[in-house]
Order: structure tokens, then sequence, then C-alpha cells
């Protein structure tokens, strides 16, 4: 995949910024001598079926000629939600879910004191196919097991990102910082054959040959026919700007193409139509709206990013491509706050301007922030509802409050979700809730075709992890 990166003046402002400017830029280079990357494999997500065998082949594409798939035979449940994470008093964020052989799924989310504590670690929890019940959560990866996998100081962690591998096996890419801020991360990985029950020593994925600095993931990867794998990431220091790394299937980095345009843009979203049509969705670092960018060759070239039709409040989407080549978007759908959380839907390749909205959740007055003790009142009873005791409100509550509160109003959020599709049809949102906890909705997305939503969803049934 051959690549240009597009000339960028950069603001001197500090002696001591010199120095990372210079290495940033040396950032920008590229791998001589490899092949271009091929198509696009129309199937987005390797399924728990695929094969254990490396470098073995994509599983027949389903094109959208055909029928969609099979729901599965219980609906009870048109729509379900519950609470994934099960720790009381935690900040809790960034999310993203996988599916498991068993029809099951496993949650990865970063949990700790506050974002960016040194207490931070990746949590996870897994779902029974039958019960839709999650297990209490375990952690993953913390700090001090970074620093001894890495052999190098690690300051803090976040962002984890799973999924599967063309090769059968579960991979995690997770944000990691050694020096400074955001802008300062790096990304490390490891991979599982155990379905996520133990996982390899993780590995640095080297994105720039000086201080490896910069770089960020958030959203799912993709997957060309050859096995590699495309993995959507982004950079914080100086310029916000999109890039595509591509891996090999033992993952290391082969190539590397930035979004023209993407400036100020960041967290993309990577939508594939077809084997050389994809669309990039991004966050907007200018809080305005949602970026763009498509490409025609399987990557090689993208058109440079401009504005879609829909707000952004500098807050972070989801999207996927399902079975049948449907387009869905989960985003925050207001150019000021996190307050409503919708899906959007389109056909293959479609454009989702002017698309109207099926609202997940939404606070009652999403312009109008809560005094401290009505949003105590509504946390308290939606986490009650969810099998929380008053104990477990109440430092689900000083959790929130500590992250989303002032001195006399709070502002409600649903935000950072993930999408996936799993194999009986049914979508699957994990996102945010009030920073204290993960929640998880389950929907039809026939029920979300048929049915326009204007109002939150209603969930019929919630389903909650265990106390710890």
């Amino acid at each position: 995949m051959n690549f240009q990166l597009p000339h960028r003046t950069v603001q001197k402002d500090r002696f001591a910024a010199l120095f990372l400017v210079v290495a940033f830029v040396l950032a920008g280079w590229k791998i001589a001598g490899r092949p271009p990357a091929e198509n696009f494999a129309t199937v987005k997500q390797p399924t728990a079926a695929s094969t254990n065998a490396r470098h073995a082949a994509p599983e027949t594409p389903v094109t959208a000629s055909q029928p969609p798939p099979k729901l599965s035979a219980d609906r009870r449940f048109r729509v379900d939600a519950g609470f994934v994470s099960s720790t009381p008093g935690e900040a809790v964020h960034a999310a993203s879910v996988v599916e498991l052989r068993d029809g099951g799924l496993r949650a990865v989310w970063f949990s700790g004191s506050r974002e960016g504590a040194a207490d931070v670690a990746i949590k996870s929890a897994v779902m029974d196919a039958k019960s839709l019940r999650w297990s209490a959560e375990s952690t993953l990866f913390e700090r001090k097991r970074l620093q001894r996998g890495l052999w190098r100081y690690v300051k803090k962690i976040g962002n984890p990102v799973i999924a599967r591998a063309p090769d059968g096996s579960l991979m995690l890419w997770m944000v990691n910082v050694s020096l400074g801020g955001w802008a300062g991360s790096s990304i490390t990985w490891a991979r599982s054959g155990d379905e996520g029950a133990s996982w390899s020593d993780p590995a640095r994925l080297v994105t720039s040959p000086f201080l490896n600095i910069s770089t960020l993931v958030k959203g799912a990867p993709v997957f060309y026919r050859n096995g590699e794998i495309g993995l959507p990431v982004y950079h914080e220091f100086v310029s916000k700007f999109a890039e595509i790394l591509r891996i090999s299937p033992e993952g290391k980095i082969l190539d590397k193409t930035r979004i023209p345009g993407s400036q100020a843009s960041l967290q993309p979203v990577l939508l594939v139509a077809d084997p050389e049509h994809a669309q990039i969705y991004m966050r907007s670092g200018r809080a305005t709206a949602l970026m763009t960018s498509a490409t025609d060759d399987a990557g090689k070239t993208w058109s440079v990013t401009h504005a879609a039709s829909w707000p952004n409040p500098d807050s972070a989407l989801a999207g996927v491509v399902t079975a049948t080549g449907q387009q869905w978007l989960a985003l925050n759908p207001d150019s000021k706050n996190r307050e409503i959380l919708a899906l959007l839907h389109t056909h293959a390749g479609g454009s989702f301007d002017g698309v109207k909205p099926w609202v997940v959740e939404s606070s009652a007055t999403p312009q109008t922030r809560l005094s401290i003790s009505d949003y105590e009142r509504v946390l308290d009873e939606e986490l009650k509802a969810g099998g929380a005791s008053g104990a477990q409100a109440r430092a689900y509550i000083a959790s929130a409050r500590r992250q989303l509160c002032g001195a006399e109003t709070c502002s409600q959020e649903f935000s950072y979700p993930y999408l996936l599709q799993s194999r009986d049809g049914y979508l699957h949102l994990v996102y945010t809730w009030h920073r204290s906890r993960i929640k998880h909705v389950r929907l039809d997305p026939l029920l979300v075709l048929q049915v326009p939503q204007t109002v939150p969803v209603a969930p019929v049934s919630i389903n909650h992890a265990p106390a710890n």
C-alpha cells in the first residue's frame, strides 16, 4: 500500500516542544519494499467459527443479495439492556466487545479511580449466551504487568480494543503512556488462544522509528483478504489526525496511511462496503461536526476529509457493517453534549446524512443540567432497577458525581459506544453510562428498521452482573 503524507505546519511554541516535533515528523515513515495491500475482506469481523490455522483465508463473504441471518428463536426480549461492569465506585470508560465461540460475548474496558490514574486497569466480563447474564469482572492487564512485559515504565493505560483475528485467536490492543499525557501514547497488544482466559505477554506496536509516541486506538479493526489487519488509529500530539495501520498476522506494522485533511479529527471508524470501497468516520476534535472520508481502491488512497451533516460534541462514535451489508453508526447526535446516544442506519456504502436517529438512551432534559439531587435520584432509580443494592448504588453515584458534576449541577453522559453483530443476527452495543458503569444493549436490527425510535429505549429485561 503506497501512501503519501501531506505537508503540515507546526507551531514551535516552546523549545522543549521542538525536540518532540522533530520526532513526530520522523514518525511519518514508510516501510520500504512492502507489496501493496490486498482488497478488503467483505467479512469485517472474523467469527468465532474461524479456523485456528494461521494465515487461513477469510470465510466466504455474505453479500447484500442473500437473505439476512436467522435471528435467535428466543424472541421473548426484543430489546435487552443490562450493566456489564460490576465494581461500584470505579471510573469506567472505552468498552469494546467480541463474540466468543459459544455465542457469548467478552467485553473489555478500562477502570480505576479516575481516567489516567495509576490504578487504572483493563477489566473484562463475559456474557452467557443463554441467560444473557454478565459475569463478575476480572482484571486482564494493569500497569505493573505491562511494565514487566514491556521492560519500560508505564504511567497510565486506557482504550482497549478487542477483536478476533483471521487465525481465530483474540487480539487486544490498548493505549499506554510512559511520559506526559495522552499525546505521548503508544499502543501495546497481546494475543489469546483460549477465548480471553489467558493472554500472551504484552508487546509494543512500533508505529514510528523514533520515540514511538502519540498513537492511540479506539475503533474496531478491518481485515484484508490475505489475512492482514487494518487498524484505525489517531494522533494527538501537536496536530490531531487519523491513520490506518496495516499489520501482519504476527502483529508487526507493515505500512500506514494517513487520512488526508483529517487535522483535528480522531478516533476513526471504518465501514467496509465491498472489497474496494470503504468509508471512514471520525470524531471532531473541534467539537463541530462528524468528519468523513472514503476510498474506492481498497484503502490505497482516501478522499480529503470533510464534514458530514451530523454534529459531533467532540465525542467518540462506533460503527458496524452487518452480514447483509447494512451500515450502522452509534453516536451522540448533538453539538453540545453527550446526553443522547443514538443509532443511524443506511445501506451498503450509503450516506448517513438525513437519516432519522433511533435513540438508545437520553437524558430527559438533554439541554439542561440537572441539580445534584435530581441527578442522584435518576441514577438511583435505574441502578436499583438493575439489581444494585443501596450501598452499591451510592458508590456508583459517587463515582458519577466525581466526574460529571460541578458545584450545583450535573451533566448526564452516554458515550464511547462500540458496536458488534453476533452470529444470531443481533446487534450488541456497549457504552459508558454516566462514567460509572459499562452498559450493554442487545437489539434486533429488524426492529430498529421497522419501528422508528424517537424516545429512549425502555428495556423489557434488565440483566445484571452478580454483586461483588
